[in-house]
């Protein structure tokens, strides 16, 4: 779990520097050309909303890193995630209930209206890093509503953005090598804020999550990772989309396109001629909907397979792919450090890491002014983990470790 929090860390912030650099041509935004592996070290350039200037966390495109005597910053793609874990081990419960997801985020949560210690976005309204879905949830909560009405297309107009895809992939970890269980507790937290087909792709998330409790302190390969994916496929309904879009970009690669190839094919497919149902294009959306959960999740899939199940080559990928480029990379980075460890990022990286969260970067409310040690985050982690196991009655306890009854595991 510290992997986790750690690893996700270092490709959220990685991935921030590109996030939404390359969006396509489409609509009223023209990005250009979409960035390639060349670009990697390169200098960075601006986003859709960066009014011609680069981003202010790196002038190149590369790996970032807090200083070691800083804490990690948290981001839309950590500081929901760190809300769940507190409210499990809070109310210490293995499933939320509706009242205590809309009490935690109120009382965690910024609203657009209040004064922030963040300044002002670019449309005026103080900054409460919530965008799209989450924000409409979090509006809808504010007026009462509870969730999953809060996720509900009929209240929520960006039920199918990316959000549900940055807030809910822990819930896997909870359930280590079972994913049906993971998606039971998931499940209310997945649809506070998507419906529909954004739900079955926060879903296939969570399921690898949870399937990465085999590869734990491990060497993965790609048999490893085809295996997690695959399985994961087979959670995603085949008239939807989603599936398609596996599909797809699955077989683009076993043909042996490049990642570029499979990219561009991607953005031509979905973005220009609207296949498989993809039908965001048409809404005449901001930015093309370059916040949709549907582009970001086939372009995840691009660094999904094509990293291999090596941690840089993945979070390279990622954060050079387009869209909105920090959340596939910290998706990823999130789990291959999981997998990893926080010893196995250290020896990639061949350095030491901050050891502590600023949890107050984004959200309020926490304890020792928002600055959380990892070590603490991750030992709540597993202590949710082992409350989830014992009480499903699928685990027995020998020595220390968990022996997890029918798991799912590659044969």
């Amino acid at each position: 779990m510290y992997g986790f929090w750690l690893g996700q860390s270092i490709a959220n912030w990685t991935g921030l520097v590109t996030e939404m650099d390359k969006i396509g041509n489409l609509g009223e935004i023209k990005t250009g050309k979409f960035y390639t592996s060349e670009d990697w070290g390169k200098p960075d350039q601006a986003s859709i909303w960066g009014q011609g200037i680069p981003s202010d966390l790196s002038e190149t495109i590369d790996f970032v890193f807090a200083k070691n005597n800083e804490p990690w910053g948290s981001d839309d793609d950590t500081d929901i995630e760190f809300i769940y874990q507190t409210l499990l081990e809070q109310h210490q419960t293995t499933e939320l209930s509706a009242e205590q997801i809309r009490e935690g985020w109120l009382k965690h949560i910024y609203s657009s209206d209040e004064i922030t210690p963040y300044g002002k976005d670019p449309e005026g309204d103080n900054e409460n890093y919530l965008w799209v879905s989450n924000q409409a949830a979090h509006n809808l909560m504010r007026n009462g509503m509870l969730p999953p009405f809060t996720g509900l297309p009929e209240n929520n107009p960006h039920f199918d953005m990316i959000d549900a895809q940055l807030t809910t992939e822990v819930f896997g970890f909870f359930a280590p090598a079972k994913p049906d269980i993971a998606l039971r507790l998931a499940n209310l937290p997945i649809r506070t804020v998507a419906f529909g087909e954004a739900a079955s792709i926060a879903e296939f998330y969570v399921v690898m999550y949870s399937l990465a409790a085999r590869y734990t302190g491990q060497t993965i390969d790609m048999s490893d990772i085809l295996w997690m994916a695959d399985t994961a496929r087979t959670y995603l309904p085949d008239g939807q989309y989603p599936a398609k879009m596996y599909d797809f970009v699955l077989s683009k690669y076993l043909q042996g396109n490049t990642w570029e190839q499979v990219r561009d094919a991607v953005y031509q497919r979905y973005q220009v001629e609207e296949s498989d149902g993809y039908k965001i294009t048409s809404r005449n959306l901001y930015c093309n909907g370059c916040f949709a959960a549907g582009i970001n999740f086939a372009s995840s899939l691009i660094s999904l397979f094509y990293g291999e199940g090596d941690y840089k080559k993945t979070v390279k990928i990622a954060t050079l792919a387009g869209w909105d480029s920090d959340n596939p990379a910290a998706t990823w980075g999130g789990m291959l450090g999981f997998i990893l460890g926080k010893e196995g990022l250290e020896k990639i990286f061949d350095r030491s890491f901050s050891s502590t969260f600023n949890i107050h970067r984004t959200r309020r409310n926490f304890q020792n002014d928002g600055i959380i040690p990892l070590d603490e985050m991750a030992a709540t982690g597993v202590s949710i983990a082992d409350r989830v196991l014992r009480t499903n009655h699928v685990v027995d306890i020998k020595s220390d470790s968990w022996y997890i009854k029918d798991a799912v595991v590659k044969p």
